[in-house]
């Protein structure tokens, strides 16, 4: 009997198939759906923290509508369920989730600064969630702002976070750091319980024909798995956080190869909206039968077995390997000529 069994943020789930934030998981029915196709925790779609100033601002505007009326104008104030907006919808959500389904429900906060971010995590986890991920989606564009300021508000929100809740905290971040291994250190002593390595940056593009900034969504490729590779195989044992991969993980053997470079868990989401919920069922198949053909019993048996801590050629995570992949390229232009 093989055991898919991992842990995550200090639980304990029966695989590492953790589908990551996306739109799946905003029905109840879906994230049904989910656990049913095998799924071992769900990350719930993110609330962003412009949803947060909105609903405050909206509340601002409707307490004080009117108040310069007659008395009879306190029938102006709304009720308490029309503040109910994006955020107490959220929280909603959650404590259905949680009674619809017994697997860990993540909750996910997507911002990029501290104001307001304690606060609702705080009534996340009043409100059933198992734990939360703060994607932190911060592309700075003041050319006078430093390296390190950015950095350091990464570690505000951190620590904010972790002082205002008990649930485990993961951190979604982006690779885009001078020293992305430091940061990740940083992450961990500041708390964070694990790091989600990576959250895509999406740029927009232009309409020709009305002239128009557009929103562009490219669901990720296979290909998108090499840099989370890289990284959690470089990060494993080197960090007491958990680490979870995102982006590319698209097939079983993708699985398989976070897991061996040193992942918990793997977080897919553009190969479910491609292919349908039941493309978990596909994936957990396909890695019992490469586990059995390889004679691997468990998850753990496997995981950073190919880190560069435990591979036989560490220099294949740093730049003597990338002088191999140029050369190989020469090679191929020679054939080609």
């Amino acid at each position: 009997m093989i055991d898919l069994s991992t842990d995550y943020l200090g639980m304990k789930l029966r695989t590492p198939l953790v589908p990551s934030a996306s739109p799946l998981s905003q029905e109840i029915g879906s994230i049904r759906r989910l656990e049913d196709a095998g799924a071992s925790a769900v990350v719930l779609y993110s609330l962003f923290e412009e949803q947060l100033r909105q609903e405050m601002l909206e509340l601002d505007h409707h307490l004080s509508a009117a108040t310069e009326s007659f008395a009879e104008s306190l029938s102006f104030f709304p009720h308490a369920s029309e503040f109910r907006l994006g955020p107490e919808g959220y929280l909603e959500h959650i404590r259905k989730a949680k009674e619809a389904v017994k697997i860990p429900i993540i909750a996910s906060l997507n911002g990029a600064t501290v104001s307001g971010w304690a606060k609702f995590a705080k009534e996340i986890e009043q409100a059933g969630a198992d734990a939360l991920e703060c994607n932190i989606y911060y592309i700075p564009t003041d050319p006078d702002l430093k390296a390190a300021d950015v950095e350091q508000t990464y570690i505000d929100i951190v620590w904010a976070v972790k002082s205002a809740v008990s649930i485990p905290v993961a951190v979604k971040i982006s690779p885009f750091f001078s020293n992305l291994a430091n940061m990740a250190k940083r992450l961990d002593e500041a708390g964070a319980d694990g790091l989600v390595l990576f959250n895509r940056f999406y740029q927009p593009d232009i309409d020709l024909d009305e002239l128009e900034i557009r929103p562009n969504v490219l669901l990720s490729t296979p290909q998108a798995l090499r840099l989370p590779l890289t990284w959690i195989g470089i990060l494993y044992g080197r960090v007491q956080a958990s680490l979870a991969a995102t982006s590319g993980v698209h097939d079983p053997q993708d699985v398989i190869k976070l897991l061996m470079v040193g992942a918990n868990v793997t977080m897919p989401c553009s190969s479910l909206l491609r292919n349908g919920i039941n493309h978990l069922r596909h994936m957990e198949r396909g890695m019992v039968d490469w586990m059995e053909r390889h004679e691997y019993e468990s998850v753990r048996q496997m995981q950073g077995s190919m880190s560069q801590q435990r591979c036989p050629d560490p220099s294949a995570f740093e730049r003597a390997q990338y002088m191999r992949a140029v050369k190989s390229l020469q090679h191929l232009l020679v054939r080609g000529a």
